[in-house]
């Protein structure tokens, strides 16, 4: 580690926050952590990272603190809450968000943390465990210019698709079209294989027919070899893609679309969290499906 690296606190140590904090430890960044649950950091403290009971204690020597929570409430909570990190930060410290959360709860955070002279950008991935695991996440970036300069060499680390989007909340309106697109995409993956299975075919190889052509995509050509193996580890938590897609659809509503094929998709996945599935990956949806 160099004394030109800033300290950083993670905070949110789940199937993907785990892996992203371990790269930029591998990379010589100290790391304050803190999770809801200290076995989840067992690995980052044996590696040398600092464990915290409390997420404000992680983050009040860090130059930079980046949270992956699970749901809106959880952000602002974190942030806005009396006593929360935009209280508790170091003065001048960069703040990252990187759940997948409301974009007009970003443009709050965002305010109010200027307004301690404080930067937050909203920056949520896409890219799933795997992606998480080999650093080739996607990240999507809302904030300052300036804010993503600072920051960009920290999410090098844990990407390899690194957009700046625009300002406050631009970041999560940006993973608002990506789980859009998926949930259509990954409805019609399953729609097909339950069509190829329904009229005959060897599904193998109608997937090696059409994985290269048209319709090839990392939802068929991954989740839909899943879908056919009876394989829904999840690489993406159902429950966690019905929580995106119901901020997409309230997000296009609000804005006078009606964002068809996501609802119906929505629908689907919902009937999945209705039988108890809610914890495994979106793949499973091919058992809406029989």
């Amino acid at each position: 580690m160099t004394d030109t690296k800033p300290v950083i606190a993670f905070i949110g140590l789940g199937l993907m926050g785990a892996p992203m904090a371990g790269h930029l430890q591998a990379a010589g960044y100290e790391m304050h952590l803190h999770s809801r649950s200290r076995g989840k950091a067992e690995g980052l403290i044996a590696a040398g990272g600092f464990w915290h009971d409390d997420p404000m204690a992680a983050a009040a020597s860090a130059d930079i603190v980046i949270t992956m929570v699970g749901l809106p409430i959880d952000v602002e909570t974190l942030y806005l809450a009396p006593g929360g990190l935009l209280d508790r930060a170091k003065p001048g410290a960069l703040l990252i968000d990187m759940t997948t959360s409301s974009p007009a709860l970003a443009v709050r955070v965002a305010e109010a943390a200027a307004a301690k002279g404080l930067t937050v950008l909203d920056a949520p991935v896409s890219g799933g465990v795997g992606g998480a695991a080999n650093a080739k996440l996607s990240i999507m970036v809302g904030g300052t210019a300036e804010g993503f300069a600072r920051a960009l060499p920290v999410f090098e680390k844990m990407g390899t698709n690194i957009q700046h989007q625009g300002g406050p909340g631009a970041g999560q309106h940006t993973k608002m079209v990506n789980q859009t697109v998926i949930a259509g995409t990954i409805l019609g993956v399953a729609e097909g294989l339950a069509y190829a299975k329904a009229a005959g075919l060897d599904c193998d190889r109608v997937m090696q027919s059409i994985a290269t052509g048209a319709a090839g995509s990392v939802q068929l050509n991954i989740m839909g070899n899943l879908m056919l193996k009876g394989d829904f580890a999840p690489g993406f938590m159902i429950t966690h893609f019905v929580k995106d897609m119901s901020l997409a659809l309230a997000e296009g509503t609000e804005r006078g679309l009606d964002l068809k094929a996501l609802k119906v998709a929505l629908a689907q996945f919902q009937t999945l969290v209705d039988a108890g599935l809610e914890r495994e990956g979106t793949q499973a949806l091919s058992k809406a499906y029989g």
